[in-house]
């Protein structure tokens, strides 16, 4: 169980691979360890890897790929479990906490949208049998969104300890802070959605996860920093050019693959 609130920036490494396809373990955790390097005070980096071809932990992977990932990150980090069915996401979650990790991203199922109530009973599962703490994983581009109804009921379960929400929806963000920081003030809120992470903290989020922390990881913690010491003119100056850096890697190219060549042109190489 979490003795303590998740809160801070976090990056969801991209995941480096060698001439032959395979992870590149020791550039793994290079990646992971310079990004606290550069952003000393930053809470813990995680190896979350998004979604991509630089990145077998994503849904283009098969899961030993997954677990590999995981298993280069540093210990202490946290680690994505985004499996096809309750048990291999609790499987996942096991080798999870065996790596040492403070606790899992489990993103709602995907392809088929579900009802608000089966996603309910997915994390419910969860939630009852996980060994590790489990922060949801709300990006409903991309899989079943969790409404506000059922994370308030979700929050009943002391595993669930967070939500990371990549809808970008600032009204959202409160409705979920007004309905669940009054019954659960240990719970954390993240934005997945860097555009609006100044905003997000001024509204009363915890921190973010961010691919664009992987680029510039002073720079968002930075931008954390600065709000919550009350400089928000600052915090709002770097937020607009973050906004541009961030712009230019969505748009520029199919999602991922700009963050990746801004990943790359910080010098760090993903291979094939």
């Amino acid at each position: 169980m979490a003795s303590q609130k998740i809160q801070g920036i976090f990056t969801p490494h991209l995941v480096p691979l060698d001439k032959s396809g395979e992870i590149n373990e020791p550039e793994l955790r290079g990646i992971s360890i310079g990004s606290s390097h550069r952003a000393p005070t930053a809470s813990i980096p995680t190896a979350r890897p998004a979604n991509s071809r630089g990145s077998p932990a994503g849904a283009a992977a098969d899961r030993a790929d997954r677990l590999r990932a995981g298993s280069g990150a540093s210990a202490g980090a946290g680690q994505a479990a985004a499996e096809a069915n309750v048990r291999e996401t609790l499987d996942a979650c096991a080798a999870y906490a065996e790596f040492g990790a403070r606790a899992v991203a489990i993103v709602s199922p995907y392809y088929y949208q579900l009802s608000p109530e089966s996603v309910y009973a997915y994390f419910r599962e969860i939630a009852i049998h996980s060994p590790i703490d489990v922060t949801l994983y709300n990006i409903p581009m991309f899989a079943s969104p969790i409404d506000v109804p059922t994370i308030r009921r979700l929050v009943e379960f002391p595993r669930i300890v967070g939500i990371k929400d990549s809808s970008g929806d600032l009204a959202f963000m409160m409705r979920m802070i007004a309905a669940v920081r009054p019954v659960r003030p240990d719970f954390c809120f993240l934005t997945g959605w860097e555009a609006v992470l100044v905003p997000a903290l001024m509204v009363g989020a915890d921190g973010g996860t961010h691919a664009t922390a992987g680029v510039v990881p002073e720079i968002t913690r930075k931008m954390f920093d600065l709000t919550r010491a009350g400089q928000l003119d600052e915090a709002m100056r770097l937020q607009f050019r973050l906004l541009e850096l961030f712009d230019a890697m969505l748009y520029s190219a199919d999602f991922p693959d700009g963050f990746r060549a801004a990943v790359e042109l910080a010098r760090l190489r993903f291979g094939a």
